[in-house]
């Protein structure tokens, strides 16, 4: 059986360093964990998911990938179906941040024993970034990729206290490693909100003006503006 993933979801398994069980988190067809499995790059997979539908489905990929001794599959909200230690690594992808924070809240004790956890929030990212820092966690590796028109931004996460940087709201707003490297498609997302705060700038002085709301266009436009030149600077070096 052969696993073509999603350029989203390959970046997603791309942040994987070798690890001995993993768990997916929300493993929608199961496919990640196929792909981590064939690759050699796990060597065992727990793909969990709280809905039947999707789950049932990954488990027919899982049989007809000839792989029922290496994947296990789950149904589980979160990671209530897991048990303390049982993985050293874990993906989370394609939930929302806020969802995606309740669900390491409540799996504390589950994350405790993994060495990397895999993070692709679909939104609230500055909020999910400023819960690792809280929590003594440290965003390793990132990466964004951009799909459909999307832009979808992803981190690898480990157990390491982290830099003083990484409580910084521009570091939390747009992802530290990503503007350390200058990467080209946080550059491509930055122009986008430029022309999109350009936008709203001019309809609103078009409009008479909504004092307050012009003051916070203006403020997000210059500090797009700035971290545009920063992004430019730095260059990619990935």
């Amino acid at each position: 059986m052969e696993i073509s993933l999603s350029k989203r979801m390959q970046a997603v398994a791309n942040l994987m360093k070798p690890a001995k069980v993993a768990c997916d988190v929300g493993c929608d067809h199961g496919y990640v964990s196929i792909y981590l499995v064939k690759s050699g790059v796990c060597g065992k997979m727990i793909a969990m998911d709280v809905r039947q539908g999707p789950l049932s489905q990954a488990k027919l990929h899982v049989e007809e990938a000839g792989l029922g001794d290496y994947i296990e599959t789950r149904l589980s909200d979160g990671l209530h179906g897991l048990r303390p230690g049982e993985c050293d690594a874990m993906i989370c992808a394609g939930m929302g941040g806020k969802l995606m924070v309740r669900i390491l809240e409540e799996g504390q004790k589950k994350i405790e024993g993994m060495d990397q956890m895999i993070l692709q929030p679909q939104s609230d990212i500055a909020f999910v970034r400023n819960y690792l820092y809280k929590q003594g966690l440290t965003i390793e590796e990132e990466d964004m990729v951009l799909e459909d028109g999307k832009f979808y931004p992803m981190m690898r996460v480990v157990r390491k206290k982290p830099d003083l940087m990484q409580s910084q709201p521009l570091q939390q707003k747009y992802g530290p490693v990503l503007l350390d490297r200058g990467h080209p498609v946080l550059l491509a997302y930055l122009r986008k909100q430029k022309t999109t705060y350009e936008r709203i700038k001019e309809q609103l002085l078009e409009n008479g003006g909504n004092c307050i709301r012009l003051q916070e266009i203006e403020k997000e436009l210059i500090e797009t503006q700035e971290t545009i030149a920063r992004v430019m600077e730095r260059g990619y070096n990935g």
